[in-house]
């Protein structure tokens, strides 16, 4: 997980694009903003005026004069309400959407990354990033704008208005404000560390969680409930402690803007009464100064107030790009081609690979020539690379060295979309969606007719166990499939290939881990699958490899053997010793 941290200048200038297709709507919103702030200002003079005019022109103060100061004042209450309802609907909706395009360009981002990236990162945290962080954004895509804008508005105006008022009065209160500003920046800046530190450890939270919870059957085997119970003690603790950090800082952030409230009222009144008692100040001009000031307290703690949603936006924001900014390992070159229809041959030219993680050597100038519709299998011992050497075929990762050419062209040149159209892999961990048996197999192809769902069924020879279940093909399967047995759900995964129907097929243990009876199934199923495709087969099984047209032994050393089964036997090798320890363990 890359945990690059930005600085508020980059974050702003990545953000703000996303401003861009809703241009106008921010404009109207700051125009409605402009107008709420116009209405409050006003009232200050209103007052003044009033005050003013009751103290020293009692005589010329007419009911139609007071009149016409509340009508002027109704009436810019009621732009008050349209401005605000604006704000606070289409504004947020403005921010809504703002996040919902964060999430979309995030989650595409995410299904471009490689292996290697989810390798080292976990699904909580990623999970995290995309929801609970990018929450906080739409309040931050409303507000950011709306509140500075508001803020800076008051603070001119106010400023222009009170100085013609009294200057030296407007000076005293205004130099305040830059001490009161330093202070909550140095503040802020602390409290977007602790922030960062609790949305870390939201996504440690999470992901401790969600592998306790899909684990659960290991848990309650192994009677370690409360191992897993002290696991996760230990982690809410420690976000526990965080937020007690950041509470304390919103606590130092708080007292320190009250003690700035309280200092601009005693300058004003302070030096307002003085003011007033030599003459230099009207009383309505000091009712005028004690109202801005409220005024300016009151957007002051908005954006006090808005200091922790800010924080939290801006972390959002910065966790998002840590997405955004992880590398595409794998990609498109610019003169790719369609790979279209392929007749199947691999070849393999001196190559080399290892993880671009922890750089651990797996092949080292691998030569291997596959022939179309021929049907090769794989055995070795754990580790020697016998699923990497199938996951470098749909390019799951890229080679460090050499080529793999299909049909004579490097994999490279094709697009991934048509490579991996071409490739149709069955592994031993069958994944199934959340969803029904028609919405699984229907994966392979989507848009197929259900006649050609249900054909593939056959020929997986699924439907029969599929027309026995209650609901038949809109049968729920459960998260992962949890509701069918290791047999139904490794037909269900085959007849999807079926259906996707393509020229070359991985089968990665794909009956390993299976009874013998579903096993017995599940490779007549595989056999109709291999039929006129490039197969290959992984298998720790030989039983069920016999019949291939070719085995390939394969150790850290690259391939020590090959030949068909009776070939290698005679050789009385590694593949003789594996396959005579099969025997004895049987």
């Amino acid at each position: 997980m890359n945990d690059r941290q930005y600085t508020t200048k980059v974050l702003f200038g990545r953000f703000i694009p996303y401003f861009k297709p809703y241009w106008r709507t921010l404009v109207l919103d700051l125009c409605c903003a402009g107008l709420t702030t116009l209405c409050e200002l006003v009232l200050p003079m209103i007052m003044r005026y009033i005050t003013n005019q009751g103290l020293y022109h009692l005589a010329e103060f007419s009911i139609q004069a007071i009149l016409a100061v509340v009508g002027i004042y109704v009436a810019l209450r009621v732009v008050d309400c349209v401005a605000t309802y604006y704000m606070a609907g289409v504004g947020h909706i403005m921010g809504a959407k703002i996040e919902t395009d964060m999430r979309r360009d995030a989650y595409r981002h995410l299904h471009q990354l490689s292996n290697t990236y989810y390798n080292n990162t976990k699904v909580g945290q990623i999970m995290g990033r995309i929801t609970n962080d990018l929450f906080d954004v739409t309040e931050f895509a409303h507000h950011c704008p709306e509140e500075f804008f508001i803020a800076a508005v008051k603070l001119v105006i106010s400023f222009v208005i009170l100085v013609r008022i009294n200057v030296p009065l407007t000076l005293i209160m205004f130099v305040i404000i830059p001490v009161m500003t330093v202070v909550c920046m140095r503040l802020n800046f602390r409290m977007r560390g602790v922030f960062r530190r609790q949305r870390n450890q939201i996504g440690e939270l999470n992901a401790r969680i969600e592998d306790s919870l899909l684990g659960q059957k290991v848990v309650k085997a192994f009677t370690n409930e409360e191992m897993e119970n002290e696991k996760f003690e230990e982690d809410n603790g420690r976000f526990l402690g965080i937020k007690k950090d950041s509470y304390h800082l919103m606590a130092q952030f708080n007292a320190a803007t009250h003690a700035f409230d309280g200092a601009m009222y005693v300058a004003v009144l302070l030096f307002g009464s003085i003011f007033m008692q030599k003459g230099w100040v009207a009383a309505g001009d000091l009712v005028a100064f004690l109202m801005y000031v409220t005024t300016l307290i009151a957007t002051i703690r908005r954006i006090i107030e808005f200091a922790e949603q800010f924080q939290r936006g801006m972390t959002g924001i910065e966790r998002f790009l840590q997405i955004m900014d992880a590398d595409i390992e794998i990609f498109d070159e610019p003169d790719a081609v369609e790979l279209k229809r392929p007749e199947g041959e691999i070849c393999f030219r001196d190559v080399s690979f290892e993880y671009p993680d922890d750089h651990n050597r797996v092949f080292r100038n691998l030569n291997l020539t596959i022939r179309p519709g021929e049907k090769v299998a794989i055995v070795g011992p754990s580790g020697g690379g016998k699923t990497t050497l199938c996951n470098l075929i749909p390019r799951f990762y890229d080679v460090t060295g050499g080529e793999i050419d299909i049909d004579g062209t490097d994999i490279r040149h094709f697009t991934l979309k048509s490579l991996r159209s071409s490739i149709g892999v069955v592994q031993q961990d069958v994944y199934l969606f959340s969803g029904t048996i028609y919405e699984n197999i229907v994966y392979g192809r989507p848009g197929a007719a259900r006649e050609e769902v249900m054909e593939a069924a056959k020929r997986a020879g699924a439907h029969e166990f599929i027309m026995e279940l209650k609901n038949g093909y809109d049968t729920y399967v459960g998260e992962r499939g949890v509701k069918l047995s290791g047999g139904q759900k490794q037909r269900i995964s085959i007849a999807r290939v079926f259906l996707k129907n393509p020229p070359i097929i991985i089968l990665d243990e794909a009956t390993s881990a299976l009874d013998n009876e579903s096993e017995y199934a599940v490779a007549q199923s595989l056999g109709r699958l291999s039929e006129g495709r490039t197969t290959l087969t992984i298998a720790h099984r030989l039983s069920s490899i016999r019949n291939s047209d070719r085995i390939l032994v394969l150790t850290q050393e690259g391939i020590v053997e090959e030949g068909n089964h009776d070939r290698l036997l005679e050789k009385k090798g590694i593949y003789y010793q594996f396959y005579h320890m099969a025997n004895e363990l049987k």
